[in-house]
C-alpha cells in the first residue's frame, strides 16, 4: 500500500511567504527559500510553491524566486501561479519544479491540461481547484477565490482526469485558515468520481483533522500550511502520530 503524503505548502506573495483565512487577511510570514530549507530537512513529502497573485495580476510567476527555492528542494516541488501556456509549464519546470500546478489557466482553456499532459506527461501535471460550497452543490472559483468559473467541481475534477491531470489539488475556499478539519463531505464527492489521487487543502489545524482525513479514505495526501509555518505541529511528530494509529505513511 502506497503511504499516505503529508505536503507544506508556502503561498507566496512578493516573494514572501503569506498566509490568510479563507483566502483573506493576509499575513506576512518567512522568506520562501529559508522556508524549503526547512521542509527539506523536516521530513515534508512534497513541497508546494504557490505564486498566489500571478493569475489575478495577469503576469508570469516570479522565476528569480523558484529558481533559489528548487536549489534548496531535494523532495518533489510542485509549482503554480499564473500558468497559463506550455511555455508557462517549460519555464517553471526549467526552473527546478517536478509537476506543475495549474488552475485559472485551465479554466480560461480547458485543452490546456491535455497539451500540457501529451508534452510533459501527465504525472506532471497537477489540476488545482479552488472549491466553495453554493446552493447545494460545489463551484469552482479562479483567480484566487475572486471569480466563479462557472463551473461544477465534481464535473471539473472528472474533466480533468479524463483529459491527462495526473493529481488533483482540492483547495476547499470556506475551510481554508478556519483550522476546524478538512471538508471530508466535499472530498469524498470528488474522490468517488475519480481514480487519480487527491490532495486535500484547506482547514487543517491539529493532528488529528489529517486523521480524520486519511482514515476517511477520501484523499492520498494531505496539504496545510498555517500548522507547519508556526511550528504548531512538526511533520516528524505528525507522522508519528499517524502511524501509531493505523496510518500507513512515507517516511
Amino acid at each position: 500500500m502506497i503511504g499516505k503524503r503529508i505536503i507544506p505548502c508556502l503561498d507566496v506573495r512578493n516573494g514572501r511567504v503569506v498566509k490568510g483565512v479563507n483566502f483573506d487577511g493576509i499575513r506576512d510570514v518567512a522568506d520562501p527559500v529559508e522556508m524549503a530549507r526547512f521542509y527539506n530537512r523536516a521530513g515534508a513529502d512534497e513541497l508546494v510553491f504557490y505564486d498566489i497573485t500571478a493569475s489575478a495580476e495577469g503576469r508570469g510567476l516570479f522565476t528569480d524566486i523558484l529558481r533559489r527555492t528548487a536549489r534548496e528542494v531535494f523532495i518533489p516541488l510542485t509549482v503554480g501561479g499564473g500558468i497559463n501556456t506550455l511555455d508557462d509549464f517549460d519555464r517553471v519546470l526549467k526552473c527546478g519544479a517536478d509537476k506543475v500546478s495549474v488552475n485559472s489557466g485551465a479554466v480560461n482553456d480547458p485543452s490546456l491540461i491535455e497539451r500540457a499532459a501529451k508534452k510533459y506527461g501527465d504525472q506532471c501535471v497537477v489540476l488545482s481547484m479552488d472549491v466553495k460550497r453554493q446552493n447545494g452543490g460545489y463551484r469552482v472559483f479562479k483567480n484566487g477565490n475572486r471569480v466563479d468559473a462557472g463551473l461544477d467541481a465534481l464535473e471539473w475534477a472528472k474533466y480533468g482526469e479524463d483529459h491527462g491531470a495526473g493529481e488533483l489539488v482540492v483547495n476547499s475556499i470556506d475551510t481554508d485558515g478556519v483550522r476546524r478539519g478538512f471538508d471530508l463531505e466535499m472530498l469524498a464527492e470528488i474522490e468517488a468520481r475519480v481514480r487519480i489521487p487527491v490532495i486535500a487543502s484547506g482547514g487543517a489545524g491539529r493532528k488529528e483533522d489529517f486523521l480524520e482525513l486519511f482514515r476517511a479514505g477520501v484523499a492520498d495526501a494531505g496539504l496545510a500550511a498555517s500548522i507547519f509555518h508556526f511550528r504548531e505541529v512538526s511533520i516528524d511528530s505528525l507522522k508519528e502520530y499517524l502511524q501509531e494509529n493505523g496510518v500507513n505513511v512515507r517516511r
